[in-house]
């Protein structure tokens, strides 16, 4: 579930190993191209960490972050999670 921090959408994605976090890290930068619409993100070997939020509304949450964030969720196959 994505939560709202510091006006920025937040979820920690967690995966079996790095392959498969380097793996969504790269389908998620596809749909961030596709959306013109770039996270704040981190990854340390099987966690993701990605934080949305709209730079040219003034770092606010904006409609842009809730539709990317429903689209990164659609890439989660049951495999990637614990």
């Amino acid at each position: 579930m994505w939560e709202e921090k510091d006006n920025m959408l937040c979820k920690v994605f967690v995966f079996e190993n790095f392959t498969q976090a380097f793996a969504f890290m790269t389908q998620v930068a596809f749909l961030t191209e596709k959306f013109d619409h770039h996270p704040n993100w981190s990854n340390v070997w099987n966690k993701v960490e990605i934080k949305l939020t709209t730079h040219d509304a003034g770092n606010t949450i904006t409609e842009k972050d809730r539709k990317l964030a429903l689209e990164i969720d659609k890439l989660i196959k049951p495999s990637f999670l614990d």
